[in-house]
């Protein structure tokens, strides 16, 4: 899909008759309550097996019993939302507590505040940034390892969208043209003197947002704005992906993938493009490697190897936490970034009026890319700056980030020692620049 994994689309959902699309979700529904019965007698089974007390639990058969046990838990569950477990950083070489603290919300997102306890003042104020995470079907915790790399340089904030089946009808709608409010609006509760950076999938509507504003002439610009590895014109070097929505269509996407929430959960009745479903296509592009996995799973388990059952434990437990995506911001995107191309084509609109890039002329503009991103592939982001070219030279750049795929784009060693400082030193010099022109007016 075009949307999808760890800010990815998966290679290709399960193509299902759309008169069973909805029947599948209720479906599913029962069969995660059938199995709940089977999960408590496998986790109860293990404990027994691993208690002290049984002489089994120290034999072959009993390590397997319970290693067994477990890998059936793990692999038959629903993963509810990740837990951040960030509760300190290191600022200045000094340990630092983080409090996680609401500043804004709106029925399909919050925007987090990771607000950093000091013991003193620091001397210079450290750059506000306002991360985007991808509403792609993994939850916001997916930019963890992103959150924790900006800490120690940075006032940090997020988005934290939500998992539309927890959003009654009620609440209404939520397209992509919301989306570009919804960012306008986070921008606003900020008040001015933020770097928006936004990761994959939010580069449209980010950009779109910040066209809007500066339409507008809107004091509340962010000072800077950096895409990472964004599909902002993907007719540049397309991916298996890019020709994936071409090839379908989206009226095959509506009459496949989308389907009601069912009772009992907050958004009944709601048309999504299911978790469940996305999982399934996450799954496929590499069932192979997700086989392996589990195998190497039950064998750590019986040898007692904690160190690798923890990484598998961690990777998983993000991995498969999945979200539903509203119909119509699903639709919407496919339809206007990865089927019409209509940003780079000029022909994208916001409430009825155009989204011109070349307007933007207060935001400095930083782009982002992996030399090997088969997702969004080399050049796709690098667009940007032939859209914004109102950008004076001095206040645009463009990294290409050696020897990482989609996901080194925003996570990862490289990107902790080569990208965030990059990012970190593009702000401060656009914060500058930024002042010396206020101050020359």
């Amino acid at each position: 899909m075009p949307i999808g994994e760890f800010g990815r689309p998966p290679a290709l959902p399960i193509e299902v008759s759309p008169a069973l699309t909805t029947p599948m979700y209720w479906m599913y529904e029962m069969g995660q309550a059938s199995l709940n019965p089977a999960r408590a007698f496998a986790d109860a089974t293990r404990l027994m097996f691993q208690n002290p007390l049984n002489p089994f639990s120290t034999t072959e058969f009993g390590k397997s019993v319970a290693a067994s046990c477990e890998v059936f838990e793990r692999t038959t569950r629903r993963y509810g939302k990740p837990e951040w477990g960030i509760d300190e950083t290191e600022v200045n070489g000094v340990r630092t507590p983080v409090e996680i603290k609401l500043v804004w919300e709106k029925p399909f997102c919050r925007v987090l505040h990771f607000e950093r306890k000091f013991a003193r003042p620091l001397r210079e104020p450290q750059p506000r940034v306002l991360l985007v995470a991808p509403m792609s079907g993994h939850y916001a915790t997916l930019l963890r390892g992103t959150v924790e790399a900006f800490l120690p340089g940075h006032d940090v904030y997020i988005t934290d969208w939500s998992d539309a089946r927890m959003v009654p009808v009620a609440a209404g709608r939520f397209d992509l043209e919301d989306y570009v409010d919804y960012v306008i609006e986070m921008l606003h509760a900020l008040g001015g003197n933020v770097h928006v950076v936004a990761v994959c999938q939010p580069s449209v509507p980010v950009l779109a947002a910040v066209s809007v504003m500066e339409a507008a002439k809107d004091p509340y610009v962010p000072t800077s704005m950096t895409l990472m590895g964004g599909p902002i014109d993907t007719r540049r070097n397309p991916t298996a992906v890019n020709n994936l929505a071409a090839e379908k269509g989206i009226d095959w996407f509506r009459n496949n993938v989308i389907t009601k929430v069912p009772f009992p959960h907050p958004g009944f009745m709601r048309d999504v493009y299911p978790g469940f479903l996305q999982l399934t296509g996450f799954v496929s592009m590499n069932l192979d490697r997700h086989m392996d996995a589990h195998k190497n799973l039950f064998s750590n388990l019986v040898k007692g190897d904690g160190d690798l059952v923890d990484k598998h434990v961690e990777f998983y437990d993000e991995y498969l936490a999945v979200m539903d995506l509203t119909a119509e911001f699903y639709l919407q995107t496919v339809d206007v970034v990865f089927v019409k191309h209509a940003l780079p084509l000029g022909q994208m609109t916001h409430r009825g009026k155009p989204v011109d890039p070349s307007q933007i002329r207060r935001v400095a503009l930083m782009t982002v890319e992996g030399e090997h991103d088969d997702i969004s592939g080399l050049g796709q982001t690098e667009a940007t700056h032939g859209l914004c070219s109102s950008i004076p030279d001095d206040r645009r750049v463009h990294y290409v980030q050696k020897a990482v795929g989609h996901y080194g784009v925003f996570n990862g060693s490289r990107f902790r020692s080569e990208i965030v400082p990059r990012i970190s030193d593009f702000m401060v010099s656009a914060a500058r620049i930024k002042v010396a022109l206020a101050a020359a007016e």
